[in-house]
């Protein structure tokens, strides 16, 4: 494994999309400042906060004044679960335009998610009783809902980030081809090969849209809940190319490393395995500059 203050510098910019800081329902490691606060350790330029229970962008904005001294910029977003409404419109517009930058289309709230964890809104656990409604995109015919394309034009009008959740492959797919015709080209797959099910070839048609597939470190971390071997995320890397490729950490939770940590340790491992540095440097610090529309 390569000494720390080396990849420290070569993850220095580094702009991590996912991070699950608190407040949150689910236990939380770290707030949203500890987190950037602890990004200074390699450099980070910028984070995205996000929950699956609420838009945090107005934490970010609570959280103003810690933040002021912080060299990492936080950002917020909103994830269409129930505790927010569904595809609702008035919810992402507030969002957006009080500074949000990624709109997840529905998480724990999906019929995907759903599927893989029927436990009811409390995966992985939650800290007060919630409920959950199922959220779906189509129609009965399987076409995009009008309240999902007018939230779709909101993202677009705003420059942000529209990000297919954890929602079957195929409603991504409709998602993305009607975010593709209205022009939009800031589009994101978290983690294909968990939860959702979008294999490569899959993932391919969802890059012609113009889609960045984002994969997350804290699932390659050994001191992870998970400990994927980073060969398998290499692999990804290699079948769609890092161009395609965005990497953030998922971290952030009570039971997990904190995500600068998992940076660390996967990005060392992916460096080992003979990943050029320009690359990692790709898809950790440009790809999601450009999507976060930070050089603008």
């Amino acid at each position: 494994m390569r000494e720390r203050p080396a990849i420290a510098s070569v993850l220095d910019g580094l702009v991590d999309m996912h991070v699950h800081s608190g407040p949150s329902p689910f236990p939380r490691r770290l707030d949203h400042v500890e987190a950037a606060q602890d990004g200074a350790r390699i450099g980070m330029r910028a984070m995205v906060a996000k929950s699956h229970h609420h838009n945090t962008q107005m934490d970010i904005l609570a959280m103003k004044g810690r933040l002021a001294g912080v060299a990492a910029s936080a950002y917020g977003g909103i994830a269409l679960n129930s505790t927010v409404g569904g595809l609702n419109v008035h919810a992402v517009r507030m969002c957006l335009r009080m500074g949000g930058k990624v709109v997840w289309f529905p998480t724990i709230s999906s019929g995907r998610h759903i599927d893989c964890h029927p436990e009811d809104g409390a995966f992985p656990t939650t800290t007060v009783p919630l409920t959950l409604e199922r959220i779906d995109i189509v129609d009965e015919n399987g076409e995009l809902k009008p309240e999902a394309a007018e939230i779709l034009d909101e993202i677009k009008e705003q420059e942000a980030v529209v990000n297919g959740g954890h929602m079957y492959p195929e409603y991504i797919r409709t998602l993305f081809r009607a975010a593709k015709d209205r022009g939009m080209t800031r589009m994101v797959v978290s983690h294909p090969d968990y939860v959702i099910g979008a294999d490569p070839d899959l993932c391919r048609e969802l890059i012609a849209l113009g889609a960045f597939i984002e994969h997350e470190v804290g699932m390659y971390d050994p001191e992870g809940t998970q400990k994927r071997d980073p060969k398998r995320l290499l692999t990804w890397i290699e079948a769609l190319g890092p161009e395609h490729t965005v990497l953030a950490s998922d971290f952030g939770q009570a039971v997990n490393p904190k995500p600068v940590d998992a940076w660390l340790r996967v990005a060392g491992a992916l460096l080992d395995l003979g990943l050029p540095e320009k690359d990692l440097r790709r898809m950790a610090c440009d790809n999601p500059a450009y999507l976060l529309n930070l050089d603008t």
